[in-house]
C-alpha cells in the first residue's frame, strides 16, 4: 500500500480578508475531493489573506498510480481554479 501526499502552496490574488480567501478556497476543496477522489483540507498559511496551503492524500495499492493521480490534481488546479496561482507544489510517497 502506498500513500501519496500533495502539498499545493496557493495564491489568491486579490483577497483582502480571511473570510474572502476561505470562500475562494472552500469551493476548491469540495471540487478536489468529488472531481479526484483525494482527502483534502488546508494545512498551512491559515492566517494568511492571500496564502493557502493545501494537503491532498490518496492511497493505492500502486506508488506510480498515486503519484500520477497527484499530478494530474496540480495539472487541473492550474488548467481550471483561474481563482488561484499555483506557488509551489510537492508530493511525497510513503
Amino acid at each position: 500500500m502506498k500513500v501519496g501526499v500533495l502539498l499545493l502552496h496557493l495564491r489568491f490574488v486579490g483577497s483582502d480578508s480571511l473570510k474572502a480567501k476561505r470562500s475562494r478556497l472552500l469551493p476548491l476543496l469540495t471540487r478536489l475531493r468529488r472531481e479526484f477522489n483525494v482527502s483534502a483540507a488546508e494545512v498551512g498559511q491559515q492566517d494568511s489573506w492571500q496564502d493557502a496551503v493545501v494537503a491532498c492524500a490518496v492511497v493505492n495499492t500502486r506508488g506510480g498510480a498515486a503519484e500520477r493521480s497527484l499530478h494530474e490534481v496540480v495539472r487541473w488546479v492550474e488548467r481550471n481554479w483561474h481563482d488561484a496561482e499555483v506557488v509551489d507544489d510537492q508530493i511525497e510517497l510513503i
